[in-house]
C-alpha cells in the first residue's frame, strides 16, 4: 500500500515527484511516460516513487484527479454567467494547458466513451445543481444540465491544447485573447441565455 511522506524532505520529494509526473504524463500519456524521466528529475528514485504511488498507473490517478480538483475549485462555475465561467476556464488552459492534455490522455487511453472519470458527480453535481436552479428560475434555457454543460465546456476548449484547429498560447498578445474572449463570451450566452439574447458586459 503506498505510503505519505512522513518528513518534511519526504513531503518535498513528494511534490517533485508530482511535478516531474505531471509534465511527464502531459507531454507522454500513460502508455508513453517513463519512470526514468520522472525519478531523474524529481532528484528521487524508482523506489521511493513507488513506496509514495504503489506503480505508474497510480502515479496517474493522482496527478490527474488532483487535476479535476484543480479545474473544480479554481475556476467554480456561476450558473447566473456561464459565459464567465467559460471565459475563466480559457484564461486556465492558458495558465496550465498540462491539466487538459492530462484530460485528454485519459479519454484516449483508459475512457474512450461515456463519462471521463467513473466517480464523475463528485465532479459535476454542484456544477449541474447550480444549473438546474439556474434553469428553474428561468435565467437559463431549458434541456439536461449535463448537456448544457457540456456544450459550454466544450466552448471554452475552442482554443484549447485539445482544439484540432487552432491552440492559443499566452505568449500571444493580450488583444487577441481579449477578442476571443469577447467572442467566447457572446458564443456562450446566445447559446445558453433564454431567449438566446446578449447579456451586458
Amino acid at each position: 500500500m503506498p505510503e505519505h511522506p512522513q518528513t518534511s524532505r519526504g513531503a518535498a520529494t513528494y511534490r517533485r515527484i508530482l511535478e516531474a509526473a505531471t509534465e511527464e504524463f502531459a507531454r507522454h500519456g500513460i502508455a508513453g511516460a517513463r519512470i526514468e524521466r520522472i525519478v531523474t528529475a524529481a532528484r528521487t528514485n524508482k523506489a521511493q516513487l513507488y513506496a509514495y504511488f504503489g506503480d505508474k498507473e497510480r502515479l496517474f490517478d493522482a496527478i490527474f484527479l488532483s487535476s479535476l480538483e484543480r479545474i473544480t475549485n479554481v475556476v467554480p462555475v456561476d450558473a447566473d454567467d456561464l459565459a464567465d465561467w467559460a471565459v475563466r476556464l480559457y484564461d486556465e488552459y492558458l495558465r496550465r494547458p498540462d491539466l487538459i492534455r492530462l484530460a485528454t490522455w485519459n479519454r484516449l487511453e483508459r475512457r474512450t466513451a461515456g463519462h471521463l472519470v467513473a466517480d464523475h458527480r463528485h465532479y459535476d453535481d454542484r456544477k449541474l445543481t447550480a444549473i438546474a436552479e439556474a434553469q428553474a428560475a428561468g435565467r437559463i434555457r431549458a434541456g439536461d444540465p449535463f448537456d448544457i454543460m457540456a456544450m459550454v465546456i466544450a466552448m471554452s476548449m475552442a482554443w484549447s491544447p485539445v482544439s484540432n484547429v487552432y491552440a492559443a498560447d499566452d505568449r500571444e498578445p493580450e488583444d487577441v485573447h481579449e477578442r476571443r474572449r469577447a467572442l467566447l463570451r457572446d458564443c456562450v450566452r446566445r447559446a445558453v441565455t433564454t431567449g438566446g439574447g446578449t447579456s451586458p458586459s
